[in-house]
């Protein structure tokens, strides 16, 4: 005998797919970059800015300057403990790239 289901919801029906194909991963990994000043912090938000993010988990984040981005790559496992805390599509490693840093104009 087989129960019946009444309609899932479409959060319910996208959840599922994103799940079952993989992507689940990849959508978290992509909301760090939208999140980052909330996962950052405002200062080190305000010197930096993230780029991309890898499959296999590299996190390429722009810096204002040299001295910004030693100072970051030495608070790395802290930084990455709160990007991943709570989410399955991980960062592994951060690369800090010095440069002039986009941002985008009101």
């Amino acid at each position: 005998m087989t129960r019946k289901r009444g309609p899932s919801s479409i959060a319910d029906a996208l959840a599922s797919y994103l799940k079952q194909s993989g992507f689940s991963k990849r959508v978290q990994q992509a909301g760090i970059l939208e999140e980052w000043e909330a996962l950052v912090g405002p200062q080190i938000a305000a010197v930096t800015s993230p780029e991309s993010i890898s499959k296999d988990g590299l996190l390429r984040v722009r810096v204002s300057t040299a001295a910004w981005a030693n100072e970051l790559s030495l608070m790395s496992p802290r930084i990455l403990a709160r990007l991943n805390a709570g989410r399955t599509g991980r960062v592994k490693e951060i690369r800090w790239t010095p440069g002039p840093i986009d941002r985008p104009r009101p």
